[in-house]
């Protein structure tokens, strides 16, 4: 990135050189210029010794400190203008007159100083060039014996005189002045653009951090929520089948067959999740595919879950396959049963189906109520088990410790309040309420 002019100053890395010089050639050409201007003013000083009756010592070198003072044009341009109309009437410092008019132009002086100050030179220097001029056409009268030139002629040529001397370097000035200030605005421009494009490139490498990091959680939990109830069910199944495979063949049966069931349900459903994760990015390997295609991946997968996935209709389903993972799961639906919209109808399945998935893994044998609540503007559902079977077998199940805190950022992301801890009983209770907004029309 370019350093701005105030990166410098706070740094103390000015660009000024010497004095009030940025450059060192802007020094060079100033000294020079005031060389020329005070060897001008310092022969001219000779003639205006003899008109004054001075000795000419002291007009050269009243000459050589006029002449100068042109060294401070870029700090005092003010200075060196008045100091050019005050010495016009003695006829010197023209070279003074022409680079002040310029220099006081292109500063960044007030342009109504600057207009009153050149119009003060044009003024003394027409003045000073008429009165020269009617003494020339004297002296001509005066040779020609008495000729009589138009009254005309010396005014007319003043004026020339005068817009020729000074307007060529009061307009230079104002156009140097104006272009410069112009690049000025222009650099800071594109400083302030620069700056602004890299805190906007550090922002959407923020977002994309933290895009990335969002798609990781969603996949996470799509993933859990797809496996986790149906293995854990699969895992209750497979202990109960291992108790009764002995005593009871025909409940062996059957409870191997549920297993099966499952599984190829959970298959399914995991190997639609991925597809459409593989989908994302077709021929690209692991190590190649971007987050961002991942993310969009995951959002697409968790679209089609929202449009295809389990709705609150789904509920008699799931407390059944607890039922017959041998749960005493009691069911009790209350108000006026409606649709809702699909992600509100999904996040409500899953809270209660990730309760009931707890529940299988630290209150084996509990007995357990599901809650569900259709209110005017929200949806209520409540988990709640008691205490654990001692006699109940335990399938010992593996916990990731992820399920309370899936729960509750699904909830939270559609505004809802998720409660959840131990009940006085002995057991443990989940609460949720979504909103539901506008009633669906089905």
């Amino acid at each position: 990135m370019t350093t701005t002019g105030a990166h410098q100053d706070a740094t103390g890395m000015t660009p000024r050189g010497l004095w009030w010089w940025g450059r060192r050639r802007s020094a060079v050409l100033d000294i020079g210029l005031a060389a020329v201007s005070a060897l001008e003013c310092g022969l001219e000083g000779v003639g205006f010794a003899d008109k004054a009756g001075l000795p000419v010592p002291v007009g050269v070198l009243f000459g050589l400190m006029v002449g100068s003072v042109l060294l401070v044009r870029r700090r005092w341009p003010i200075v060196v203008v008045l100091v050019s109309i005050a010495v016009t009437p003695a006829e010197m410092g023209y070279l003074m007159g022409i680079v002040g008019l310029y220099s006081l132009a292109a500063s960044e002086v007030p342009r109504r100083i600057t207009a009153a100050l050149a119009g003060m030179s044009t003024v003394a220097v027409f003045v000073v060039t008429m009165v020269r001029v009617r003494q020339d056409l004297a002296q001509a009268d005066a040779d020609q014996q008495g000729a009589d030139p138009s009254g005309w002629y010396a005014p007319v040529l003043s004026v020339f005189l005068t817009l020729g001397l000074n307007a060529p370097p009061l307009l230079s000035g104002l156009y140097i002045g104006a272009r410069r200030r112009l690049m000025e605005s222009l650099r800071e421009r594109a400083d302030s653009l620069e700056q602004e494009l890299s805190l906007l490139a550090d922002r959407a490498e923020q977002r994309a951090q933290w895009a990335r990091q969002e798609e990781r959680t969603r996949i996470a939990r799509e993933m859990h929520d797809v496996v986790a109830h149906r293995v854990s069910l699969m895992v209750v199944h497979a202990a109960a089948l291992q108790a009764v495979a002995l005593k009871d063949p025909q409940k062996a049966v059957r409870n191997a067959a549920l297993v099966g069931d499952m599984g190829r349900q959970a298959l399914t459903e995991l190997r639609e999740m991925l597809g459409v994760l593989r989908e994302g990015s077709p021929g690209s390997s692991d190590s190649s595919v971007p987050l961002a295609a991942v993310g969009r991946a995951a959002a697409a997968a968790a679209e089609a879950a929202s449009e295809d996935g389990p709705c609150l209709d789904a509920l008699v389903d799931l407390v059944e396959q607890s039922r017959q993972a041998g749960a005493v799961v009691e069911l009790t639906v209350l108000g006026e049963v409606r649709a809702y919209a699909a992600e509100v109808e999904r996040t409500a399945y899953r809270v209660v189906q990730e309760a009931l998935t707890n529940v299988h893994k630290h209150a084996a044998g509990a007995k357990v109520v599901v809650r569900l609540a259709h209110r005017e503007a929200e949806v209520a559902m409540q988990v709640e088990n008691g205490p654990s079977d001692a006699e109940a077998a335990d399938a010992h199940l593996p916990s990731g410790g992820n399920g309370l805190v899936g729960m509750r950022e699904r909830v939270t992301r559609l505004g809802g309040v998720f409660v959840s801890g131990p009940t006085d009983g002995g057991g443990f209770r989940v609460s949720a309420v979504l909103p539901v907004g506008e009633r669906v029309v089905v």
